[in-house]
């Protein structure tokens, strides 16, 4: 078996600094392959210079939801977060995510966004009626990754850190997310996601003669001229998730 070390990034969200602290990092621990797993751009932060930066890396990446809206909806469509992108991104920068695929694969892995078959939906959390939100049971997570069998997925799009082996020993892990610690949705009911501090997000997973095995990396960056720029652009919620990691009290 070959041995490889993949590092997974996932939801940046136009978050530069996150996203240069995570690119240290993972240089001094050593990564054979680095994959972005989508939603890299949307947000009242940095977008037209991280999309650059990941243009020069060029590390395989698939679209997420947010980046599907920038390049299919017109501005006027377009919701806050994700308008206040699109205003930065010239035509190289949306020519880039057009070239984004749904999904990658190579060999036994598999890479998307959220599942198999869709960029918006949660593979390893479930949202309870009345907002809560807990860990997916092995029946619904069998149910979400449908008929796809590689022995190691990956995904990102709910920014919550997970790695989870099923029954069949199929490796599901998420990388949480690199540029917004926190958010709120009101898909499928109103409910937050909050990892309580404000670092940054990736994951390393190496496979060896006895298997996977997976580190979900914490990196501390300086968050507040992220927070103070979201502030700044009327991203009072944004500033928030960034300072904290929650979306308030």
């Amino acid at each position: 078996m070959t041995r490889i070390r993949i590092a997974l990034v996932s939801d940046i969200h136009g978050n530069l600094p996150a996203l240069e602290a995570v690119h240290a990092d993972l240089r001094r621990r050593g990564a054979d392959l680095v994959v972005n797993l989508g939603d890299s751009l949307s947000g009242p932060l940095l977008a037209r210079e991280t999309a650059q930066f990941l243009q020069a890396q060029g590390w395989p990446a698939v679209a997420g939801n947010h980046d599907r809206n920038l390049i299919e909806q017109s501005p006027a469509q377009l919701a806050p977060p994700d308008a206040c992108a699109h205003a930065q991104l010239g035509a190289q920068e949306l020519a880039w995510l057009r070239t984004l695929p749904a999904t990658l694969r190579e060999a036994d892995l598999f890479f998307c966004h959220a599942t198999p078959q869709h960029n918006c939906s949660y593979l390893l959390e479930t949202v309870l009626p009345g907002g809560a939100v807990r860990l997916a049971s092995p029946s619904e997570i069998a149910q979400r990754l449908g008929a796809e069998r590689a022995a190691f997925v990956a995904c990102g799009h709910t920014h919550l850190p997970r790695a989870v082996r099923t029954a069949a020993g199929q490796w599901i892990v998420n990388p949480g997310s690199v540029g917004l610690p926190a958010f709120e949705d009101d898909s499928p009911c109103l409910h937050r996601i909050e990892t309580g501090s404000p670092d940054a997000r990736y994951a390393l997973a190496e496979r060896t003669a006895r298997g996977w095995s997976v580190a979900l990396i914490s990196v501390p960056y300086d968050h507040r001229p992220m927070a103070q720029l979201a502030r700044s652009r009327g991203f009072a919620d944004w500033a928030v998730a960034l300072e904290t990691g929650y979306m308030g009290p």
